[in-house]
């Protein structure tokens, strides 16, 4: 009887937490008792001013090719050409299941078909623009906008972080209002819950793992007080996969649409040096894959991936085609149509091969990526403190080592005072307690966060993120045997295999005897919602209760609460 009783108390806490998770591409929000989020476009359109600047997020990460002079850009499909004949040497060396050597259709042949390739045209559309009055327009419902309406479009994330730009709408402010907009949207039109009503609620906001300390105050002030949720908390999103996926450690790998971050995650603490995020995911895999089927004449050719519908068609390419299967060898067919609003639709017969694999591969060679730029790696880095949190790390540390440093100092002090005979000038060695002194000066290096070695081409690979990551980790063993696979990003066929070979043959020598389990479906669930299950469950903890900010004091304390409240290092 006290169970039944204590899970129905848990059930009506689930019912009144709301789960958010944000991305850069989709939004995932959703009470905790939900078995599914409500998973929407995490994107705005707001009504241009009459004569205002014109300003459109892109749907997939720009490519720069076009950018380029003709030099440059020759230069880049050159060093991109090479990345992609070493992939294709590498599939043309692997063996299918039985044994056999895989083959691979030539470009040429596989182009001279597509350049044949005429489209069937079909009847129009039925779907027709969005047609409405409203100023401000939220999620799916801005893939419907009519490009000649004037709506200017904002995805208020990017990169896996706040997408602030010096282009209209790309101040603080401005992304924090197209945050509270679109929230405010789901948690009315799609959980039915009145406005007036939040303070009944609590929410949990899932944050990246390399996080920036000032906008995480600046959300916690939305959620609080220009929302008005009754309480909220912050958790990690590596820290909420592994809830999600049942594990009490692995070394947890998050692709997502536009960026890929690794982290080794123990007992809901994600190890602070081993924290890495890359600028690249899903939709630099979709230009990438864009620009292999170019290559092969692709055979519509007025597909352009700065048009929403046909970036949105490209998307749909890449998950219905590319794979990492290496059974599947030569030239396959694939029809695709292509739907625009009252205009005739066009069906085209596309003949592919490795293309299909490659594409996804570019995670293990990044140089493909280089289509859409130059993708920075970042790592934690220290914080430079807050005016109203005077007592913070820095003060701890700083206050510390200073303790020590006057410890050692009266302890050289009393040795000075009873040392032996002096030693021979010949035989004069440092006493342990003066070597002291500079070692603890040294901790300032010691605790620095150590960067990522990357590559002569300045891009880090997904394996090798990986080996850093876990290197840089004291449980290694542990984190060698699960490694945890999230995000949409990477949800192709066959890739968990691919990562668990490039790494066995990688890891070091003491290690190899090792079980290495990569976990791609954790649950048999989808890997985009891994995150949100994990921060649902975890919401409900007995142990989660303690975390909880309310509003008054966060009004009170500000920043020094959610220093003492957070579940992870600030």
């Amino acid at each position: 009887m006290p169970v039944f009783q204590e899970s129905c108390a848990e059930q009506i806490q689930a019912q009144t937490v709301i789960v958010i998770h944000p991305g850069s591409q989709n939004l995932k929000m959703g009470r905790a008792s939900d078995l599914n989020p409500v998973n929407i476009l995490n994107a705005i359109a707001r009504k241009r001013l009459p004569g205002g600047f014109v300003y459109k997020d892109p749907f997939l990460p720009s490519s720069v090719l076009k950018y380029f002079l003709l030099i440059q850009t020759k230069e880049l499909t050159q060093a991109m050409e090479e990345s992609r004949l070493q992939v294709s040497h590498t599939l043309q060396s692997c063996l299918q299941s039985d044994g056999r050597r895989r083959y691979a259709t030539p470009p040429q042949q596989i182009a001279a078909f597509n350049r044949r390739s005429s489209p069937e045209i079909l009847s129009p559309c039925s779907e027709e623009w969005l047609k409405t009055d409203a100023e401000v327009i939220v999620g799916d419902d801005v893939l419907r906008v009519n490009p000649e309406d004037g709506f200017n479009i904002h995805f208020p994330y990017r990169r896996g972080e706040l997408n602030i730009h010096p282009g209209p709408g790309g101040s603080l402010t401005a992304i924090l209002a197209d945050l509270k907009t679109i929230w405010e949207f789901v948690l009315v039109k799609k959980l039915q819950i009145p406005l007036k009503d939040l303070k009944h609620y609590r929410a949990v906001l899932i944050i990246p793992d390399i996080y920036n300390r000032y906008y995480l105050k600046e959300l916690t002030t939305l959620m609080l007080c220009d929302i008005g949720f009754g309480g909220c908390f912050l958790l990690q999103d590596h820290v909420a996969a592994t809830f999600g996926a049942g594990l009490g450690y692995a070394c947890v790998v998050d692709v997502g649409d536009q960026k890929t971050s690794v982290s080794c995650v123990e007992d809901g603490i994600s190890h602070r040096n081993t924290r890495v995020r890359m600028d690249y995911g899903g939709g630099d895999i979709t230009q990438t894959f864009f620009w292999l089927l170019q290559k092969c004449a692709f055979p519509y050719k007025k597909c352009d991936p700065a048009d929403k519908i046909d970036a949105l068609l490209l998307n749909q390419l890449k998950k219905d085609f590319c794979h990492v299967d290496l059974n599947i060898c030569g030239s396959q067919e694939k029809t695709f149509t292509v739907r625009r609003p009252k205009i005739p639709s066009e069906q085209h017969i596309l003949q592919v091969g490795d293309e299909c694999l490659v594409a996804p591969l570019s995670l293990f060679q990044p140089e493909l990526f280089k289509v859409t730029g130059i993708h920075a790696v970042h790592i934690q880095k220290r914080y430079l403190g807050d005016p109203q949190d005077p007592h913070d790390e820095n003060y701890l540390r700083e206050t510390s080592r200073r303790g020590i440093k006057e410890n050692l100092e009266q302890t050289l002090e009393l040795q000075e005072e009873i040392a032996v005979p002096a030693i021979p000038a010949d035989e004069e060695v440092v006493v342990d307690g003066v070597d002291a002194v500079p070692n603890v000066l040294a901790i300032r290096d010691l605790e620095a966060p150590r960067d990522f070695i990357v590559g002569p081409q300045q891009l880090l690979g997904l394996d090798h993120a990986v080996l850093q990551s876990i290197d840089r980790c004291q449980l290694k063993r542990k984190m060698y045997s699960c490694i945890l696979i999230v995000g949409s990003g990477m949800n192709f066929r066959g890739i968990g295999m691919w990562l668990h070979n490039r790494i066995s043959l990688q890891i070091p020598y003491m290690f190899r005897a090792d079980q290495l389990d990569i976990i791609t479906q954790p649950k048999e669930m989808d890997p985009g919602i891994t995150a949100w299950k994990g921060a649902a469950i975890f919401s409900c903890l007995e142990s989660a209760q303690e975390l909880w900010i309310g509003q008054l004091e966060w009004e009170r304390h500000g920043v020094r609460v959610l220093r003492e409240r957070a579940p992870f290092m600030w």
